[in-house]
C-alpha cells in the first residue's frame, strides 16, 4: 500500500511539473491522439461540411449553429446560441477554476455565395477526398472513396467542400486539439470561443453583440482563426488584418440596348465609358491613381520591416501555380504589396458575350470593386476618394437609377451604392511582451521559428474585438494557401489540418508572462 502511494505521489509531481513547464511536449500527445482518431475527425468534419453555410441561407445557418453546439458540448464546453438581428453567434466556455489565463477564440462559420455548377464533377456541400490538388482545366485527380482502417490517410489528399478551408476548418482543428489535451489529462486554462455566422456578410450585427456582452467576453487575449498559413506551409502567425469596404459603380448609355450598326459612333456607349473610368483609376502597374489614395498608411515599424525581410519567397512557385508570368505590380515582393492599400476590381457586367452576344450597344454597365484596407485608413474616408475622383472624371454621381430628367441633363451619370460599411484594419505590435511569448510559445513547439506576418491580406473585423473590448488579437491560419477560398472547388490540404491541431495545441498549451 505505501508503495502503490509513494508511486502515486510520485508520479503526481511529475505529472504536474509536466504540465507546468512551457516546454511541455503537446505535440507528440497530440500528434498521438490524432493519429488514433483521423477516421473520426474527418468524418465529423465533413459532416459539417455537408451542412450548407451560405450567409443569407438563414435556415441552414441555424443548422449550422446547431451542429456546432454539439461538437463542442462533446468536448464538455458549455455552449449556447446566442441571437441577433441577423445571424446567430455560438459561444462556448471551458473553465478551469485553478486557472489564471483567459485565452479566447474567433472563427465565422458562415461561407460566401456559391455556384455549384462551377464545380468539378461535385457539388459544394456534398465533400470528397481528391488525392492531391485539382490540375487547372482537367478532372483529375478523381475523388476517391473515403478509406476503410486498414489504409493510410495521406497528408497530400485533400477535402473538397464550400467552407472546408474558409472557415470551418478552424472549428473541427480546435475542438480537436482541446479534446486531444483534455484526453492527455493536461490541465488547461480558461477557453472561450466565439463562433460567427454573418462575417461573409460584412459583420454587420457583430458590433453591437460585443458591447452588449462585454463582460461575457473579457478574456487576455484573442486568436483569430482564419485564413491561409504562408506558403511553406509552416505554423504562421499573423498580427493584423487589412479592413475592407466596397462599392458599386453603374454608368449609363441610352435607356434601353440599341443596334450598333445604326447608332455606332454616335449613341454613349456605357461598356467603353466604364472602362476608361476603372482604367483611370489605376496605371498600367496597377498603382491607384486617386489623388491621397496612400497618403494615410501608417508606415511599417522596424519589427514588421525585419520580419518581412526574414520570409522566404515563393513567388515563383505561385506564379507558376496561378499561371502569370508577372505581378501587375512593382513591389518589392507580394509581402510588401498587401502591407498597402489596394483598389480590386471583382466583376464587371454589361450586355452580353459567347453564344449570347449580340450586335448592340447596352443601356448600362457595372462593376463592383472592394477597397483593402491597412492600418490608418477609414473606411469612409476612402469609398470617398474614389467616388471624389469619379466626379473628377466628369460624372454625376447618384445613388440611385437616374430618372429621364437626370438623364437629359448630364452627359456622364455614374450610380455609386456603397454595399457594405466595412471596417478597419488592425495591427498588435509584433515586439510587444504579449506577442514575443507567443513566438517563443510556438517556436519551442516546433523546434523552428513560425511565419511571422505583419498582417494577412485579407480581411477580419479584428478591430471591432480591440475598440470594444480592448484586448490583444493574435491570428493564427492553418489552411493551405491555394485553397480556392470563395471560389469553386474550395479545398483544404489533410496535412495543414494536422498542423493546425498541433499548433493550436501550442498555443493552448503556452502560459503568459
Amino acid at each position: 500500500m505505501k508503495i502503490r502511494l509513494k508511486f502515486f505521489l510520485l508520479m503526481t509531481f511529475v505529472v504536474f511539473f509536466a504540465f507546468s513547464a512551457n516546454s511541455f511536449p503537446s505535440k507528440k500527445i497530440v500528434q498521438e491522439y490524432r493519429e488514433k482518431h483521423e477516421r473520426q475527425i474527418l468524418k465529423e468534419f465533413m459532416e459539417l461540411l455537408s451542412i450548407p453555410n451560405v450567409s443569407s441561407d438563414k435556415k441552414n445557418i441555424q443548422k449550422n449553429a446547431e451542429f456546432i453546439k454539439t461538437m463542442m458540448e462533446k468536448r464538455g464546453i458549455e455552449t449556447r446560441i446566442m441571437e441577433t438581428k441577423g445571424n446567430p453567434v455560438v459561444f462556448g466556455e471551458l473553465n478551469n477554476p485553478q486557472a489564471t489565463q483567459t485565452y479566447m477564440f474567433y472563427v465565422h462559420y458562415d461561407g460566401q455565395p456559391v455556384d455549384p455548377e462551377e464545380w468539378t464533377d461535385t457539388q459544394p456541400f456534398e465533400p470528397v477526398l481528391r488525392p492531391g490538388k485539382l490540375i487547372p482545366g482537367t478532372h483529375k485527380p478523381r475523388p476517391i472513396p473515403f478509406p476503410d482502417p486498414s489504409k493510410k490517410i495521406k497528408e497530400d489528399w485533400r477535402i473538397y467542400a464550400r467552407g472546408s478551408s474558409d472557415d470551418r476548418a478552424p472549428i473541427i482543428g480546435l475542438l480537436t486539439a482541446v479534446e486531444a489535451l483534455q484526453n492527455a489529462g493536461v490541465p488547461l486554462k480558461n477557453l472561450k470561443f466565439i463562433m460567427e455566422g454573418e462575417e461573409e456578410a460584412g459583420s454587420p450585427h457583430l458590433e453591437p453583440f460585443l458591447k452588449k456582452h462585454q463582460d461575457l467576453l473579457r478574456c487576455d487575449v484573442l486568436f483569430m482563426c482564419d485564413g491561409p498559413a504562408y506558403y511553406s506551409g509552416d505554423p504562421t502567425l499573423f498580427f493584423g488584418a487589412r479592413g475592407i469596404t466596397s462599392m458599386e459603380i453603374t454608368v449609363y448609355g441610352p435607356n434601353t440596348s440599341v443596334h450598333s450598326g445604326h447608332y455606332g459612333n454616335w449613341a454613349p456607349n456605357p461598356a467603353v465609358r466604364l472602362s476608361h473610368l476603372l482604367a483611370s483609376m489605376r496605371d498600367t502597374d496597377g498603382r491607384v491613381k486617386i489623388k491621397g489614395y496612400y497618403d494615410s498608411v501608417i508606415p511599417l515599424t522596424k519589427a514588421e520591416k525585419e520580419a518581412l525581410e526574414s520570409i522566404p519567397s515563393y513567388e515563383e512557385e505561385i506564379k507558376k501555380n496561378y499561371g502569370f508570368s508577372q505581378p501587375e505590380q512593382n513591389w518589392d515582393s507580394l509581402l510588401e504589396a498587401i502591407q498597402y492599400p489596394a483598389l480590386n476590381v471583382n466583376g464587371i457586367q454589361s450586355g452580353w458575350v459567347g453564344d449570347q452576344a449580340r450586335t448592340i450597344i447596352p443601356p448600362s454597365a457595372t462593376a463592383h470593386l472592394d477597397i483593402r484596407m491597412v492600418k490608418g485608413n477609414e473606411p469612409e474616408e476612402m469609398r470617398q476618394k474614389v467616388i471624389h475622383h469619379i466626379k473628377e472624371q466628369g460624372y454625376k454621381v447618384v445613388s440611385r437609377a437616374p430618372d429621364k430628367k437626370t438623364r437629359m441633363k448630364y452627359n456622364k451619370i455614374a450610380r455609386v451604392v456603397e454595399s457594405e460599411k466595412g471596417y478597419k484594419a488592425y495591427k498588435t505590435p509584433m515586439d510587444s511582451p504579449l506577442a514575443q511569448n507567443v513566438i517563443q510559445g510556438l517556436q519551442e513547439h516546433t523546434g523552428e521559428k513560425p511565419v511571422l506576418l505583419p498582417s494577412l491580406g485579407g480581411s477580419l473585423p479584428i478591430y471591432l474585438f480591440h475598440e470594444t473590448l480592448g484586448i490583444p488579437i493574435i491570428g493564427i491560419p492553418i489552411a493551405n494557401h491555394d485553397n480556392n477560398q470563395h471560389q469553386p472547388d474550395e479545398n483544404l490540404r489533410i496535412g495543414h489540418l494536422w498542423t493546425g491541431i498541433e499548433t493550436y495545441a501550442a498555443i493552448i498549451m503556452r502560459e503568459q508572462e
